[in-house]
């Protein structure tokens, strides 16, 4: 096992790997950067580190300064949390070139997944359900035209290396479809350097289910259910749920089964996501986030589990600590992302937190890295804290969520909790009756 263990991020997920390490007995780095020097994961870690000025280019996705404040603590091993380099395959490299470990999958299998054309192939040889489309990249507009007539209309232009909805464009028919093609190329190119898309057909109301999967890296592997991410905006989830609504055993034990032993052939290790668009009791996979996700605590929740316990164990060559036979689904969880955003703009709204209080309570968990007197970056993500909850049934859990909001308090800045208020209120969410698309509608509808 590990003695000391570097975390190359920031803020809750920061904490979280803190507070996994310190259960284990493992000492703990944090890197940080200027901005962040008061930041609590920075308080909380054994050791600390300043890794550079406040832009992430500089300090949070700086390989070497990550490797040599490795070497400058002894630590054995970096946990990357999710974002940043957590699924850059040529930082994965740096790490084992320097005799250190990468605390999840190799090199190889982030470099399979992150390009969403081999991802797609790849699973497709492997038995796992993918939405009709072009087989690979598609280079020009007749090409798009062609594909899109065979596949009907309407279709969805994606970024081979996308993420985040950015390359993402939708065409309703053939007229569109050339305006569309041209600007997700464009975005692509200048997001990811890469200009590379792919086509799909667009499903109408389609639901986002993906299931979590782990791999011990030696050909053994299990599924820990779906969580139901449905609930978005522009592509960037707001709220997710575990166990899904619409999802019944049955299904889950399918898809479920064709996840694990496509990760199992592959010999995958540690943590990672296969995501789906789940409409009229079908699953068409989109992509593997090969990483822990931001939403993993609902699993955590139902299942019992501490998922970075397992990923250390399995990065340090030790056995996961359950099988597939012992993990059955409890009770229901929900957890909703709060973002310092100004609510309908969702602008960012970085500032000092003049009070914070942070619910509790049964079956409430509030993972953030706020305090009172702390001063939010505006150099980074907006997520401010994750609320996450836990009851019997999801009725239990949704009564308990609409508490714990009432509970929270975060002064200074504005955040996404009257969001989250208001939607409890709304039929829909109170059934579980929603689709990816549900979520700016409701948002045209009630701030236009």
């Amino acid at each position: 096992m590990f003695d000391k263990i570097l975390i190359a991020n920031r803020g809750e997920i920061a904490l979280r790997v803190i507070r996994a390490c310190r259960e284990m007995g493992i000492a703990s780095v944090a890197v940080h950067s200027t901005a962040d020097a008061d930041a609590m994961h920075v308080r909380m870690a054994d050791e600390s580190v300043c890794i550079g000025p406040a832009p992430s280019g500089q300090s949070y996705l700086s390989m070497p300064a990550l490797i040599s404040a490795c070497e400058i603590t002894g630590a054995q091993a970096i946990h990357p949390g999710y974002g940043f380099l957590s699924e850059n395959a040529g930082f994965v490299q740096m790490v084992e070139d320097h005799d250190l470990t990468f605390i999840g999958p190799r090199a190889e299998h982030i470099r399979i997944m992150g390009d969403k054309i081999t991802a797609k192939d790849t699973m497709k040889k492997l038995g796992v359900p993918c939405v009709p489309g072009s087989e690979g990249g598609v280079d020009d507009v007749d090409d798009a035209k062609r594909i899109a007539g065979q596949i009907g209309y309407p279709v969805i232009i994606k970024a081979t290396a996308g993420g985040g909805g950015r390359g993402m464009k939708v065409a309703k028919d053939e007229a569109g479809l050339e305006v569309a093609f041209r600007t997700a190329r464009a975005e692509a190119k200048a997001a990811f350097g890469n200009p590379d898309v792919y086509i799909e057909k667009y499903l109408q109301k389609p639901r986002h289910i993906e299931i979590q999967v782990f791999g011990d890296g030696k050909g053994r592997a299990v599924h820990l259910g779906e969580r139901d991410c449905s609930l978005q905006r522009r592509h960037q989830k707001v709220l997710e749920e575990a166990p899904g609504p619409s999802i019944s055993a049955s299904e889950r034990a399918r898809i479920g089964k064709i996840c694990a032993d496509a990760v199992a052939e592959i010999g995958y290790s540690g943590a990672g996501t296969i995501e789906f668009l789940y409409e009229d009791g079908e699953f068409y996979f989109i992509e593997m986030n090969t990483r822990l996700q931001v939403e993993h605590p609902v699993t955590e929740a139902i299942f019992g589990v501490d998922l970075v316990r397992q990923q250390i164990l399995v990065a340090a060559g030790e056995e996961m600590e359950f099988r597939q036979e012992d993990l059955t689904i409890g009770g229901h969880s929900i957890e909703v992302r709060i973002n310092a955003e100004k609510v309908p703009t969702f602008s960012p709204c970085p500032g000092k937190i003049t009070q914070y209080h942070a619910p509790g309570g049964l079956g409430v968990r509030m993972d953030s890295a706020l305090y009172q007197g702390y001063s939010i970056p505006p150099y980074y993500d907006s997520l401010i804290g994750k609320l996450i909850v836990h009851g019997r049934d999801r009725d239990e859990a949704l009564a308990r969520l609409s508490r714990a909001l009432g509970e929270l308090i975060v002064d200074g800045v504005d955040t996404t909790v009257p969001l989250f208020n208001a939607l409890l209120q709304e039929p829909d969410i109170q059934t579980g009756n929603y689709s990816i698309h549900w979520l700016e509608r409701w948002l045209e509808k009630n701030f236009a």
